[in-house]
């Protein structure tokens, strides 16, 4: 199964957590990186109002097409209880390229049920599955056993 991972991480905690599902699924990988910058103080009230405002913006130059994918991976942070705007954009760019999809969050502590449903409007497509961690639970590398169970499950 031809298998794509496609995150945007501003911290290096989906970053990791993408990285994992990529080397388990042997999975193209594809970081989504913004035109607006998000890092530092600035950027990360920046990123809370545009994921209020569900803002789309502009992505940098993307290597690969989901629609070339049996299933895409999808992930980002939880901002504001909904996901990163960068990863709604991507998802907007590649508007009815999804079939088969896995949502994949990470943030401080919760937020995670309005993001993947956020994800799901966006995409037009239910995920097959979800996994929601902690950024504790990341960083410390105690993900193993709920990321397996969220590859496996069909």
């Amino acid at each position: 199964m031809k298998s794509l991972v496609s995150y945007y991480s501003r911290t290096n905690i989906t970053k990791k957590l993408a990285e994992s599902i990529a080397g388990k699924v042997n999975a193209d990988i594809e970081e989504i990186i913004p035109k607006v910058n998000y890092q530092g103080k600035l950027g990360y009230a920046r990123g809370g109002k545009h994921a209020i405002q569900e803002k789309i913006v502009d992505l940098e130059d993307l290597k690969y097409d989901p629609k070339d994918y049996d299933i895409v991976y999808l992930g980002a942070p939880v901002w504001a209880s909904k996901a990163a705007t960068p990863l709604i954009s991507y998802i907007k760019h590649n508007e009815g390229k999804f079939s088969n999809v896995k949502f994949f969050s990470t943030a401080g502590s919760g937020g995670f049920e309005s993001t993947f449903e956020q994800m799901e409007k966006y995409a037009n497509v239910k995920p097959k599955a979800t996994l929601a961690l902690t950024t504790k639970e990341v960083k410390k590398d105690l993900f193993e056993d709920k990321m397996t169970d969220f590859i496996n499950k069909e």
